[in-house]
């Protein structure tokens, strides 16, 4: 029986560092962000994640680079929540500089935290794992907590492995854990973050046991979460519809989707969504309620 008692929030991350490549309708211009924030919103999107199209920008620098999007998207529909990604600086306050810019300037109710270090990679010509380590330290999570009480932002939790999970629990445990939070549970697919041929992955796969693994050390926090499925199709795997069943939200978008032969939109990805919460009897949530589940600092004047 599904929580139909629980709006779902469907999050849409409209493009991270997905490059034609991989699927050429993300959208990396200022006027295609636009245009498909406003289709995500429409198809029942709730909460939108986006890049710039360069992450080496930090501070000021960075600011700009979304404001280029965001003025006017926030300027139609101010009640949106959305949040940017890190930069690459020399430590985890300049990697972050331009989000203070952003929440004074145009207003942010959400941040971002990325509580833990993984190996990422694609496979080689033998099949074997190459890549880099990406690495955020306990003080990285700190600082990023730091700024999310600074703003009155809710963090977003992304959880790339377990051990993650454990330390957002510590934070939790000891009254430390920022209000607003969402615990999204990444699980690895087939060809992980960046890669176009399977093989190296990240992480727990996208399976039914992986998700109750996740559930088991959420239990008795009430702390809201989704699911995605990174390198892969969500909705071709059984975590999709068994988070609806189970109170979940869905975290969505060319981001993380990857398939070989399907380059969908993410406007079709979120009509995808939709369609599966009306099938299993989950309303969507609206603005209001997502920041009531989520419980998000109310904004500053």
């Amino acid at each position: 029986m599904a929580r139909q008692d629980i709006p779902l929030i469907i999050e849409c991350a409209i493009n991270g560092e997905t490059r034609p490549e991989r699927n050429p309708n993300a959208p990396r211009k200022p006027e295609e962000i636009i245009a498909d924030v406003f289709r995500c919103l429409d198809a029942g999107a709730t909460v939108i994640h986006a890049h710039t199209d360069d992450i080496q920008k930090t501070g000021r620098e960075a600011a700009d680079a979304y404001l280029e999007a965001w003025r006017s998207i926030i300027a139609e529909r101010p009640d949106t929540l959305w949040y940017p990604t890190l930069g690459v600086g020399a430590d985890m306050a300049e990697s972050i500089s331009h989000i203070d810019v952003l929440a004074e300037e145009i207003g942010l109710r959400l941040g971002l935290c990325d509580p833990g270090s993984t190996n990422i990679g694609g496979p080689d010509a033998d099949g074997l794992p190459v890549g880099m380590v990406y690495a955020n330290s306990y003080d990285d999570v700190r600082v990023c907590f730091a700024q999310c009480e600074r703003h009155g932002l809710g963090p977003s939790l992304a959880i790339y492995e377990p051990g993650w999970l454990r330390t957002v629990l510590a934070f939790h445990r000891a009254g430390r854990l920022p209000r607003g939070v969402m615990v999204k549970l990444y699980f690895g697919a087939d060809y992980g973050l960046f890669a176009t041929e399977p093989g190296v992955s990240f992480g727990l796969a996208p399976t039914e046991n992986a998700l109750l693994a996740y559930l088991d050390l959420l239990e008795g926090t009430e702390l809201p979460w989704s699911v995605s499925a990174w390198g892969g199709d969500l909705f071709e795997t059984p975590i999709a519809r068994r988070a609806l069943e189970l109170g979940g939200h869905l975290h969505v978008g060319l981001e993380e989707h990857f398939h070989p032969d399907h380059k969908p939109t993410n406007g079709e990805i979120v009509d995808q969504a939709s369609a599966l919460a009306d099938e299993v009897g989950r309303p969507l949530a609206s603005n209001a309620e997502a920041a009531s589940i989520l419980d998000l600092p109310s904004p500053s004047s």
